[in-house]
């Protein structure tokens, strides 16, 4: 997965949220771990308020929380709030002269569509709750 992905940095923000639900993170916290601009951070996380993963509080000790327990948010859930596809699908060819060309382009479009369903059913099989437990085995620090 790329490192800036808007998959990439809701995970990682989520993941950090897990560690430490008492407390409100705010953008600039978040941006800092994961390498990129509050702003960003923003506009990812506004993704994931309105789809009910996260809520955010203004002011000076306002930040973003978690919207649910860690065990009842999925990767598919993070995932479908961003409204970003992994899998990307190639233009529809639109020529009525080569039939070969047409069926390749409904084929690879089928195909495309078909790992993308596959991709939201395994997502959909892990928590941030799993990503958290599985994280806590490493010996390595959380940044």
């Amino acid at each position: 997965m790329k490192r800036n992905s808007c998959l990439s940095l809701a995970l990682h923000a989520l993941s950090h949220m897990a560690y430490d639900t008492d407390d409100a993170q705010t953008s600039a916290e978040i941006a800092d771990h994961a390498g990129t601009n509050p702003v960003v951070v923003r506009r990812v996380l506004g993704k994931l308020r309105a789809a009910g993963l996260l809520t955010s509080e203004r002011g000076h000790s306002g930040g973003w929380r978690l919207g649910r327990e860690t065990k009842h948010i999925t990767l598919a859930d993070v995932y479908a709030a961003l409204g970003e596809n992994l899998v990307v699908s190639g233009q529809r060819i639109k020529t009525d002269t080569c039939a070969v060309e047409r069926a390749l382009d409904v084929r690879v479009q089928q195909i495309l569509k078909e790992i993308e369903q596959s991709l939201v059913e395994r997502l959909g099989q892990t928590t941030i709750a799993d990503v958290q437990s599985s994280t806590r085995q490493e010996p390595r620090d959380v940044h």
